[in-house]
């Protein structure tokens, strides 16, 4: 089941959105067209304008309006991924070449920083300073997220705690003020924004585990990426963490997460995979993930019951049990 099957009402709105996304990067800059549209083009879910649109549903839902947030944030996290991939060294994302890897390095980050800017130029069609500060607020932890990511590649010793934090502001937090802001530029009371926040943190958190566990258990064809992809990029995800405070498994362990890091070899993130599947991680990472999705359920309670409340139930049990 893909996301959209789940919102069937709102799929004339997402087609919009889609066609905003394609228009809000154009330029007479040919590359930067080109590249720009290149990773748009790429796919995924958009989950981020779902969101918005979503969070507008509860007050004065006005797709004018909230495309001026829908589009800033799905570019905010499609900028983000560009310099993800020059950082990881990526050749490929959804089943396509990374801009990074199509044109190089410099070409990626200054389409990356050109997506930021047209993000930040539409969101000013909006009057509302909160809805500037939340977005700017965010964009500082995700920076400052994907800083402790580059501390920790191949860091076997990091906590659970530091992953969390690292995950709060990498994903989490994109996704939970995309909940919130489609309300508050909808007029929505702040009691609902609060609620729809909660709710879209803790469904964030959830996504980014659940995105983990996929990285371990999914083919080559439903990731569009290599299983193992994280381990061979140095980073050590939460069903790695679990997995290495087995003492049974964890020198053997170690030992294939250094020739990873040291020789780039594929044949060690394979085995790595393998004894990672094998191990009890995946299954503390799988609970993990279904308290925060329990919490998500919870953070709905007290909201209108209208049928955006089922939709925003549905979703938080897709994006736990998906398999891509």
């Amino acid at each position: 089941m893909k996301l959209l099957d789940i919102l069937t009402e709102l799929k004339k709105d997402m087609k919009y959105i889609e066609k905003e996304l394609y228009k809000s990067v154009e330029t007479d800059q040919k590359l930067l067209a080109e590249t720009s549209l290149h990773l748009l083009k790429a796919g995924g879910k958009r989950l981020r304008p779902v969101f918005v649109l979503l969070g507008g549903k509860f007050g004065t839902y006005d797709i004018e309006v909230l495309k001026h947030i829908a589009v800033p944030l799905e570019l905010i996290h499609s900028s983000s991924l560009v310099h993800d991939d020059v950082i990881d060294n990526a050749k490929t994302r959804r089943g396509q070449l990374t801009v990074k890897s199509k044109w190089d390095n410099r070409i990626a980050m200054y389409t990356g920083d050109y997506i930021y800017a047209r993000a930040m130029l539409m969101i000013t069609e909006l009057p509302n300073p909160l809805i500037h500060q939340t977005m700017a607020k965010a964009m500082v932890q995700m920076t400052i997220g994907e800083m402790e990511q580059i501390r920790d590649f191949f860091n076997t010793d990091q906590s659970i705690r530091n992953y969390l934090l690292r995950i709060r502001r990498k994903t989490a937090l994109l996704i939970a003020i995309s909940c919130q802001l489609g309300a508050v530029a909808a007029g929505a009371s702040s009691d609902i924004c609060r609620r729809l926040y909660s709710y879209g943190y803790n469904v964030g958190m959830a996504f980014q585990i659940q995105d983990d566990l996929l990285d371990l258990r999914g083919t080559e064809k439903q990731l569009g990426k290599p299983p193992g992809s994280d381990m061979l990029q140095g980073n050590i995800t939460i069903p790695v963490i679990y997995a290495l405070q087995d003492e049974k498994i964890r020198p053997d362990l170690l030992q294939l997460i250094s020739n990873i890091r040291d020789q780039n070899d594929m044949g060690s993130v394979r085995a790595a995979v393998g004894m990672i599947k094998e191990s009890a991680g995946m299954t503390k990472a799988e609970e993990l993930a279904d308290r925060y999705m329990n919490k998500a359920l919870d953070a709905l309670n007290g909201l209108p019951d209208i049928k955006t409340k089922k939709n925003l139930r549905d979703i938080a049990h897709f994006v736990v049990k998906r398999s891509y």
